[in-house]
């Protein structure tokens, strides 16, 4: 069976490492496609007119995070926020940014190429056809068109981000423990432990949450896991029943 092709972009001012992604590619890839801009105009030029599949993107951690700002406001497109500050707060800056996965610079480019496939796997789940959508107050999880609203408006998620949702609203009601979680949504690669999917429910709860300081719908069992509230029509039978 022929591979599917690919079209990344890499935002990178590095003319070695971009060399070296694009050796790997060609190699291991060589259906893929990859656009190469070396600033952030040009980066944002190429995103709107190409619409990649993902972005790897690698400019100074300054630069790249007010990018990584100006994406979210317009994109949804998975982001590879490669940098070469590994400390925890750059990391959990980075996340809590919109970046769906952080790469510590300089890396090698087969562990970078399996994080580039896990997020791709991720961010194209699909859909089940005429499964009902997961319901409660107003928040909608449409499994089918994988879409999210509140109060009837589009709610814009990352993939990650949906998947995250997704997991959790096929188990509405009840406690998902944290390795259950990532496990589920991250799989063998990249999650780092409770800490890593702590940024991501914030995340989430800054889109869906009337108060995200008091979240309503994605709720905490500390020490435990996360559990989102039941839907509606299970509220209602309960309710029914006396419960």
């Amino acid at each position: 069976m022929k591979k599917a092709s690919r079209l990344l972009l890499l935002i990178d001012d590095e003319a070695a490492f971009v060399q070296s992604v694009q050796l790997t590619l060609a190699l291991q890839e060589p259906e893929w496609q990859l656009l190469v801009a070396q600033d952030g105009a040009q980066g944002l030029f190429q995103l709107a007119e190409a619409h990649p599949d993902l972005l790897l993107l690698a400019l100074p951690d300054l630069h790249g995070y007010d990018l990584l700002r100006e994406i979210r406001l317009t994109s949804s497109v998975p982001v590879i926020l490669l940098s070469a500050c590994g400390e925890e707060l750059a990391k959990v800056h980075g996340l809590e940014l919109g970046a769906d996965d952080y790469v510590v610079k300089p890396c090698g480019c087969l562990e970078l190429l399996a994080r580039i496939r896990a997020l791709l796997r991720r961010s194209e789940g699909q859909a089940v056809p005429f499964e009902p959508p997961y319901v409660t107050g107003a928040l909608r999880v449409d499994f089918a068109r994988r879409g999210v609203t509140v109060e009837g408006q589009a709610v814009q998620l990352t993939g990650t981000e949906y998947r995250l949702l997704e997991v959790l609203a096929r188990n509405a009601g009840r406690i998902v423990p944290y390795d259950r979680l990532l496990q589920r949504v991250w799989g063998d690669e990249g999650a780092e432990g409770p800490a890593f999917l702590k940024v991501f429910v914030y995340r989430l709860r800054r889109k869906i949450e009337p108060d995200p300081a008091h979240p309503r719908y994605l709720l905490t069992e500390r020490g435990c896991g996360y559990w989102l509230s039941p839907a509606a029509e299970t509220l209602r039978g309960s309710e029914q029943k006396g419960l």
